[in-house]
This record gives C-alpha cells, sequence and structure tokens, in this order.
C-alpha cells in the first residue's frame, strides 16, 4: 500500500486537497489587484507596494475569527457567506485606524475535506475581499480528521493595510465638543452568538427554519446576515473630512470600544433611543431577560462603526454618509471626564440635538 493510501486510511486526502486548490484558484484570482505578485498555490503571497501612493507609508495588520455564528452556518447547511463576516471582522479593524486594505489570508480547518463546503466558504470570503476592495492572496486549509465534526470547521482571518504615518487615526485629537455619530449595522454582526443560540436554541426550541416574527424572517436569515463592511466608506469619508476616532463596535458593544479610542480626560456621552434599534434585538432582549447594561456590552444593538467627528461638520458628514449609501446617526457628543466618572455613559437626548 502507497503511503498516500495510508494518509488517506488515516483521514488525509491529498488529491482532495490538490482538486480544492483547482475548483477554487479562479474565485481567488478574481479578488486580485495590480499589487499581487504571486498566484495561488506558493509558499509565500508576494505583494508589491511600489504602486501604492502612500508618503510614509505604515502597515496595519489585524487577526480575528467569527467565533460560534458558525455553529449557525452548520445547522442551517448555508456556508457562502461566513467568509463575508470574516473579512468584516478584519477589514474594519485596520479601516478603523485610517489605513486601505491591501490584502486578506484566510485560515480553514476542517475535520475532511468537502469540495462543495470549501467552494462555498471560500466563495464567501473573496465576496468579502471585492467589497473591501483588497485581494486575497493566500491562505491555509488543514484536513484534520478527528479535531471537527462531518461538516464543521473552523476559521481565521488576516488582513493587511496600509497609511500615510500622518493620517492615522488612533483617538489622540479627540477633544470636548466633538461629536459621535454611529454608522447602522446589518444585525447582529458576528458578536455575541454564545448568548443569541442559548436563548434562540435552546430557551425558545426553535430551529433555524422557524420565522422571528418581529424580523419576518427565518432563524437562518437573520443569524446569518452578513457583517456590514464600512472599509470603503471610512475611506471616502475620511479623504475629506478629518475624522478624531473610529471604533468598531464588536464584543464589549459600544461602552468597551468607544474607550478603547478616548483620551484620559475625554468623556462619550452616548443619547439613548437616538438610533433605529433592529428588531433583533429588542426580540433577544425580551426572550432572554437581558438588561439594558448587558445588551449594550454583548451586541452592537444597531450601531456597527462609531465616529467622532468636529461639531460644526457634524451635519456635513452626515449628508456624506447618507449618499454612500450608510444610516448614520448623531448619536453622542464628548465631554470633560471628571475624576473617577465613567468614559462612556448614557443620557437622554438633549433638546437642542433633537
Amino acid at each position: 500500500m502507497s503511503n498516500s493510501k495510508l494518509y488517506k486510511e488515516a483521514g488525509v486526502d491529498l488529491d482532495a486537497a490538490n482538486q480544492m486548490v483547482r475548483r477554487i484558484k479562479p474565485i481567488v484570482q478574481a479578488t486580485f489587484h495590480s499589487g499581487v505578485i504571486t498566484d495561488i498555490g506558493s509558499f509565500g503571497a508576494l505583494f508589491s507596494l511600489e504602486n501604492i501612493d502612500v508618503k510614509n507609508p505604515v502597515l496595519v495588520s489585524a487577526t480575528d475569527g467569527v467565533g460560534t455564528k458558525l455553529k449557525v452556518a452548520f445547522m442551517a447547511g448555508k456556508h457562502d457567506t461566513i467568509g463575508i463576516d470574516l473579512v468584516a471582522m478584519n477589514v474594519n479593524d485596520i479601516a478603523v485606524q485610517g489605513a486601505q486594505p491591501l490584502f486578506f489570508l484566510d485560515y480553514l480547518a476542517i475535520g475532511k475535506i468537502e469540495l462543495d463546503l470549501v467552494e462555498d466558504i471560500v466563495r464567501g470570503i473573496a465576496e468579502g475581499c471585492k467589497i473591501a476592495k483588497c485581494s486575497l492572496i493566500g491562505g491555509e486549509t488543514a484536513e484534520m480528521p478527528d479535531f471537527y465534526k462531518p461538516g464543521e470547521y473552523d476559521l481565521a482571518g488576516f488582513a493587511v493595510g496600509i497609511v500615510s504615518n500622518d493620517r492615522i487615526i488612533d483617538g489622540s485629537e479627540i477633544s470636548v465638543g466633538d461629536r459621535i455619530i454611529g454608522l447602522g449595522s446589518s444585525g447582529l454582526h458576528s458578536n455575541g452568538y454564545s448568548l443569541v443560540r442559548k436563548i434562540i436554541f435552546e430557551k425558545l426550541e426553535m430551529s433555524v427554519d422557524d420565522i422571528i416574527e418581529p424580523c419576518g424572517r427565518t432563524v437562518a436569515e437573520e443569524l446569518l446576515e452578513p457583517t456590514r463592511i464600512y472599509s470603503e466608506t471610512i475611506l471616502s469619508i475620511t479623504k475629506n473630512f478629518k475624522v478624531k476616532g473610529i471604533a468598531h463596535i464588536t464584543g464589549g458593544g459600544i461602552p468597551d470600544n468607544i474607550s478603547r479610542i478616548l483620551p484620559s480626560a475625554c468623556q462619550a456621552v452616548i443619547y439613548k433611543n437616538s438610533w433605529d434599534v433592529p428588531p433583533i434585538f429588542d426580540f433577544l432582549k425580551d426572550n432572554g431577560s437581558i438588561d439594558d447594561k448587558e445588551m449594550l456590552r454583548v451586541f452592537n444593538c444597531g450601531i456597527g462603526l462609531v465616529m467622532v467627528v468636529e461639531k460644526e461638520k457634524t451635519e456635513e458628514i452626515l449628508l456624506n454618509l447618507n449618499a454612500v449609501k450608510e444610516n448614520p446617526f448623531l448619536i453622542g457628543e464628548i465631554r470633560k471626564k471628571e475624576e473617577g466618572a465613567a468614559p462612556v455613559v448614557f443620557e437622554e437626548k438633549p433638546r437642542e440635538t433633537e
């Protein structure tokens, strides 16, 4: 018996891996931009910065996954959008620092290579890269028998972008009087799914095909709605306006993520009820008996991204965000932080801002 047959009997099929590469090659190549030097299959992916017009360039990188949202994809047997989530969770994190995404790499670990399933996953990743205008230049598919149940897998992503050193957005210029703009989310995005699954599948005993009445969609449709990719919007706005700080609202919600960009002397005041909350959040809050504080720390609650801008430019920026098909809201302001006060607080919306 040949060594390759022994390896296949042990659970790793080298022929299937080679066939997989052939199938995904055109999908991956469709994301390539001018900086890509190597084709899929090289030991390392090469990307040239020669045609990138950025002075004093700084590379910005991020890595992330999509958490237990994967479990919903397994249950629904739908794998063609989870890759968009993977790209979004990474490119949004580098874009908030002002970086233009350049390229993306993925890591897929699976018990046994199923060609249609892997192709669906990669198709979603490629779609996310097209939205973010970055190239999918490399990755790894690890066939790991005995680690994963049939049809299950894990995903990780890695994004690299570039920004001029003098255009890095880090929150250091945020000052008292600035305004906080929130950009609407597409729903749950990719956070809080351990709690979501506990409420929907354990407490309510719903299936992926059941309808969530307030949403008018099935459980699978609502829970697998892809994370919104904001990178192109950020680049468009920061090209024309000064944006002092940007926060991607992921795990930790609005309070924890805004805190990450605030100077120590500043406090973010968030206006309650100042944005449209998608119905899935009230559904989870009511059926899970979750208090407001926990809701705001576990979920994005309808705000996927936050921008801190100068007061005088707020209205103009809101108009521009609408023009690029975002759903923006004026959700708060920056005040002086008193000693011992929380960095982020929630208050009723002042009359003058209504």
